[in-house]
């Protein structure tokens, strides 16, 4: 396999982690919204807190990026991922905002209803 080839398979592999990452957070959202806590919302929350720990270890990168990175030299924010540039710039303040204000909004529900 080709470098062009191995940097089109991180690209697709870290676009559909993104996406699972998208649907869960949004996922929390929602259960926050109907007031619909299950167990798969705490699984949820877990997840997204695992990949923070995960972004944390790896020094605020993705895992995937450090691989991409051995077969590209792009500056852009979007070399490893199939998103618009701004989107891939401004990822982890809008998902993180989203997250955050999804699970306030499950704590608050968790703590009204006990």
């Amino acid at each position: 396999m080709n470098q062009t080839a191995k940097l089109i398979l991180i690209k697709w592999i870290h676009t559909l982690i993104w996406l699972f990452f998208v649907v869960i957070i949004f996922y929390i959202i929602y259960s926050g919204i109907t007031n619909q806590i299950t167990t798969f919302t705490w699984i949820a929350v877990a997840f997204v807190i695992g990949e923070g720990l995960v972004l944390l270890l790896f020094k605020m990168f993705c895992p995937l990026t450090l691989i991409a990175r051995k077969y590209s030299d792009s500056t852009k924010d979007n070399f490893d991922i199939f998103l618009p540039n701004w989107l891939a710039r401004h990822n982890k303040v809008i998902f993180t905002t989203i997250f955050l204000a999804g699970l306030i909004l499950v704590i608050i529900r968790v703590s009204t209803n006990s």
